[in-house]
């Protein structure tokens, strides 16, 4: 491998509609090469930042007209908050007196969420969510006591979720807790560092990384690898950190795509070239309330040794390159339209460590016609006498006396590893299969947490809502169960059904990947009363021949849901209505 100023870490391989409503256009991008004209200006294609004092700052001639956020970076660096020791005299004061600081008031809502902190000022004045890094969604049994301790001194405003990026969550925390609590992380094998704001979010693998008896390749290496590379071994990577917005990365090691690769910025795909093992890449996938593409073919290829070569490359350019005005023109896949596919490639490739980039593979490892498994419930691993039990975490809300549990389950029954998916759920490995019978019977899974929930609650995914996240414009969590088992009282289904919901149009729920998805908003009742609705997206897929959804019906109040829904999954996805006994409820 190329070499780096940054030590690697070895890769363990193991556990571890109304008038006061927002105007929002969103529509999906075809999964084809932007169509732009092949000569772009020499000036175009000049670096936008330069490095100053160890951090990499927007130079001085493109600072007309930038946005916001870019204001915020340039009045103060936001990594120096844990490079150099900020936080810690950011934690000894009182929240009046960073209110009455522009710069301190920017600290704690903007600057620290390079250090994935996130102040709840609208919900939870004073409190904030702790996002982690963690890699392949792999955290062990020790990590997940460690987190349960830190919210369970929070009580009621103490809990975590399982997100989509197949990572964890914590909540409730207050700022004077944060300097002990990164010492506590570090002291476990985790960080939050760079999880925020214009940064890399957690990598994404295959969630069967090294168990799968189907698997292409074990995606951990890799994403471990870049999660050390990312944040410099947790040190703090400052030449990554101020992107124009923010990057999703994911390895592809199964067919069933768990990755989900064709919404991520950058997407490594196996692929054989002359006799020797990579990737081909995909780039561009993103969602945001104005746009939402697909992620294209870059047409290359690289070898499992320039992995990290090949994506620093690809941050560099988007890092030099990218705009930095209109927030929602700023990610990825707007520099590629800008420039053009070709010219996007060169710009990577005088990045490369030789100057070369090579032309995609054709040689893909994904088998196209692969039927997506579920990973939910009993399955055998490739190690003999060994399974792994998937189970369901309702919209991936877990309280720290359950993350006890679940550290415990691990630590009984397996190796004290668990495995955290994209899609909320949780994964315990290595089970033995003598073990699975009394690990079935425990109460956990009996009561709380199912390896086999019903169809329609086992592709349930959830975003934080209202409850907790400022942006959010109605109830998601609660609100998607109650109408879950609402609809499933009125409809019998017969397959699989994922339905997505997301609290406002940032779509951390990711509803255009769902079979049905809902996006909050707000609307009006039959009796013209604002209240809480959704518009209701049709038809995305995963998987091979994904696209994402469109928009089926827009402003629908959340409490005329269940019959729509219900109508949906008869006339779209072949559910059958159930016969009501009279005085059922």
């Amino acid at each position: 491998m190329s070499s780096f100023s940054i030590p690697f870490l070895t890769p363990p391989c193991s556990s571890n509609t109304i008038s006061s409503r927002p105007k929002i256009c969103l529509y999906a991008t075809p999964a084809v090469s932007p169509i732009v004209s092949s000569e772009v200006d020499a000036s175009r294609l000049e670096p936008r930042v330069e490095e100053r004092d160890g951090y990499w700052v927007l130079k001085e001639e493109y600072r007309v007209g930038i946005n916001p956020q870019e204001k915020v970076k340039l009045e103060k660096e936001p990594m120096a908050l844990f490079m150099e020791g900020g936080i810690h005299e950011l934690a000894k004061m009182s929240l009046q007196e960073i209110d009455s600081s522009k710069l301190t008031k920017d600290d704690i809502d903007v600057r620290l969420k390079w250090l994935g902190l996130f102040h709840r000022r609208k919900h939870q004045y004073g409190r904030f969510m702790m996002r982690l890094k963690l890699p392949n969604g792999v955290t062990t049994s020790v990590q997940t006591r460690y987190l349960a301790s830190v919210i369970k001194k929070y009580g009621k405003d103490g809990c975590a979720d399982v997100t989509t990026r197949q990572n964890w969550q914590i909540r409730g925390v207050v700022l004077p807790d944060v300097p002990e609590i990164l010492k506590g992380l570090a002291e476990v094998g985790l960080n939050s560092l760079q999880s925020g704001m214009d940064n890399v979010r957690n990598p994404v693998g295959n969630p069967l990384a090294g168990i799968d008896p189907h698997e292409i390749v074990d995606t951990r290496p890799y994403t471990n690898l870049l999660s050390q590379f990312i944040t410099a071994n947790s040190l703090g990577n400052p030449t990554i950190s101020n992107l124009p917005r923010k990057w999703n990365v994911c390895v592809v090691g199964s067919h069933d795509l768990f990755e989900h690769p064709h919404i991520n910025d950058l997407a490594y795909m196996p692929a054989i070239k002359n006799g020797r093992f990579g990737f081909n890449l995909l780039v561009g996938g993103f969602f945001s309330p104005k746009r939402c593409a697909e992620a294209i073919p870059l047409d290359a290829w690289v070898s499992a040794d320039d992995v990290i070569p090949l994506c620093k490359a690809v941050l560099e350019a988007y890092r030099d390159l990218g705009t930095r005005g209109n927030r929602q023109k700023t990610r990825m896949m707007w520099l590629i339209d800008e420039l053009g596919i070709e010219v996007f490639r060169s710009e990577i490739e005088k990045r490369m460590p030789g100057k070369k980039l090579e032309r995609a593979s054709e040689e893909e490892m994904v088998q196209k016609q692969w039927e997506r498994r579920d990973y939910l419930g009993v399955h055998p691993q490739k190690q003999d006498g060994l399974s792994y039990v998937g189970i369901h975490i309702p919209v991936g809300r877990v309280h720290a006396d359950e993350m006890d549990e679940l550290a415990n389950l691990a630590d009984k029954y397996g190796t004290g590893e668990l495995r955290l998916t994209v899609e909320q759920n949780i994964i315990i490995p290595n089970v033995e299969n003598s073990k699975l019978d009394a690990l079935l019977k425990e109460p956990l899974l009996k009561e709380r947490f199912s390896p086999e929930p019903s169809l329609l609650m086992k592709t349930l995914v959830a975003c934080t809502g209202n409850q907790f996240c400022g942006q959010a414009i109605i109830e998601t969590k609660a609100r998607a169960l109650k109408v879950t088992e609402e609809v499933e009282r009125e409809v019998a289904v017969t397959r699989k059904v994922r339905m997505h919901w997301t609290g406002c149009p940032n779509t951390c729920g990711q509803v255009q990947v769902a079979d049905i998805g809902f996006m909050g908003c707000m609307t009006r009742d039959q009796n013209g009363k604002v209240t809480e609705g959704v518009d209701i997206f049709l038809g995305g897929r995963i998987g091979s021949d994904s696209h994402l959804a469109q928009v089926y019906k827009k402003g629908v109040p959340c409490k005329d849901l269940v019959p729509i829904v219900a109508d949906i999954l008869v006339n779209h996805f072949g559910a059958v209505k159930r016969n009501r006994e009279e005085g059922d409820d």
